[in-house]
């Protein structure tokens, strides 16, 4: 093994630079030998003491035997240090072969061999995290005016983010890069708004992610030919005596149950989706044989292999939760949504995450029916964590009878709180859409 953490370290001394430690994230636990790990110890303690001045190197090399100063080490600081992580990683790697971990770990997985790939991935993974070197940090307003400018240019061709535009007024549109949150109670229409907005992005030509993992493939397909078949008024359906444009009736497609007339056109419509919507849509549901990990990290394999823009987590607390790092209560909840989070921007897509709110006592109108109420920002339910991660904080709620709904923004980082949208709701005939208002309203809804 070289020496590198030697020269390091009498770098520093020579330099009386404590600081390039931090900015190089050097740790005891980079250096391989007792000698140098006690230096370290050494060296950061006395600054502590001593306003953050190094002691000079008569006085390591007195309380550190076996530790060798090197006096004038010319080499740069990021040199030294990807030469010391180097032979870290190097050690690391070493000892977790020659320990018999790795064998153990094979052994232990041998029928099940994705297992083993995944939790060797996340063991080379958190080598690397531990062994990677800073070189500079962020970017800066004056030397990186190149950088902003390739990235201006990467905006104006439209490649570096995307906006994707919401069918529903109150949300007004996605950015990817950023989580959204939905939530509301359950049965409210939760899933049908985010599905609505997630078929108006293919609509757009985003390569759409869902991850359904309460529904089977065939019923939310059932559900996205609906409601492509209701924006092309294949059918009328009627509600409060007013007749409306629809699509087919998604229980008679549910069920294989279509009347002649109606399959043939149905198996047309089908053949005709390419024509219908220029991106398209992948399904994961809960019935696939092959969707056993739900990890963030098989997430963002979909999103690779995809190569999605647009991507639903339905619901979020049904993902396989990261590990509670933390040791609070929650914490693995609050991990996952900090770190999904992370993987929209990573991947710079738009992440929709779908949750619970808490359940509350319904209040009703004279007439006895359910009064429609969005849910408060603070009965997010699950973890806390979506709130605060997210971009837009989306509220739903909706009367199936009643053929109603509202979404309703509750936090915008780009402003937007308060928004509200009143939709007429009518899912099972492809019918989820804005009500007019001014001189085209339907008065007869009563909104």
């Amino acid at each position: 093994m070289s020496n590198y953490g030697i020269l390091l370290l009498s770098k520093i001394i020579d330099n009386n630079d404590i600081s390039a430690l931090d900015r190089h994230n050097v740790t005891e636990a980079h250096f391989n030998t007792d000698a140098e790990r006690k230096a370290y110890r050494f060296i950061r303690d006395y600054a502590t003491t001593n306003r953050g001045q190094a002691p000079s190197y008569a006085s390591v090399t007195e309380e550190c035997p076996g530790f060798f100063y090197t006096p004038q080490v010319g080499e740069s600081y990021g040199f030294l240090t990807r030469k010391l992580m180097n032979d870290s990683a190097d050690a690391q790697f070493s000892e977790f072969v020659n320990n018999g971990e790795l064998a153990r770990l094979f052994e232990s997985n041998r029928d099940d061999m994705p297992t083993f790939l995944d939790t060797l991935t996340e063991r080379l993974e958190a080598i690397k995290l531990r062994t990677d070197v800073r070189e500079k940090v962020g970017t800066d307003l004056k030397n990186d005016t190149a950088k902003f400018l390739s990235e201006y240019e990467r905006r104006k061709a439209g490649e570096s983010f995307r906006i994707w535009r919401s069918k529903f007024s109150a949300i007004g549109e996605y950015v990817s890069g950023n989580l959204y949150t939905i939530f509301g109670k359950s049965g409210r229409g939760k899933s049908v708004i985010a599905l609505e907005d997630a078929i108006y992005a293919a609509s757009q030509g985003a390569n759409v992610l869902i991850w359904a993992m309460e529904m089977g493939w065939y019923e939310v397909l059932v559900r996205i030919y609906v409601s492509l078949s209701g924006e092309s008024g294949i059918t009328t359906a009627h509600l409060n005596g007013v007749d409306m444009s629809a699509g087919f009736d998604s229980r008679d497609v549910r069920l294989g149950q279509l009347n002649d007339e109606f399959e043939g056109a149905f198996r047309t419509f089908v053949g005709q989706l390419n024509e219908i919507i220029p991106g398209n849509i992948t399904v994961r549901a809960v019935d696939d044989e092959d969707f056993g990990n739900r990890t963030l990290r098989a997430l963002e394999a979909d999103i690779t292999m995809t190569k999605a823009d647009y991507v639903v987590i339905d619901p979020f607390y049904f993902l396989d939760y990261e590990a509670n790092t933390s040791k609070t209560a929650g914490g693995d909840a609050a991990n996952t949504s900090m770190l999904l989070r992370r993987l929209a921007g990573r991947k710079s897509v738009v992440a929709i995450a779908i949750t619970q709110a808490e359940e509350t006592t319904p209040t009703e109108d004279d007439e006895g029916e359910r009064e429609l109420e969005l849910p408060n920002r603070k009965d997010v339910k699950k973890t806390k964590s979506l709130l605060e991660d997210a971009s837009l904080l989306i509220g739903v709620d909706s009367a199936y009878k009643q053929g109603r709904a509202l979404v309703g923004v509750f936090k915008g980082r780009d402003g937007g709180e308060g928004n509200t949208s009143e939709i007429l709701y009518m899912p099972q005939y492809g019918v989820v859409k804005e009500a007019e208002t001014g001189a085209n309203a339907i008065t007869e809804f009563n909104f």
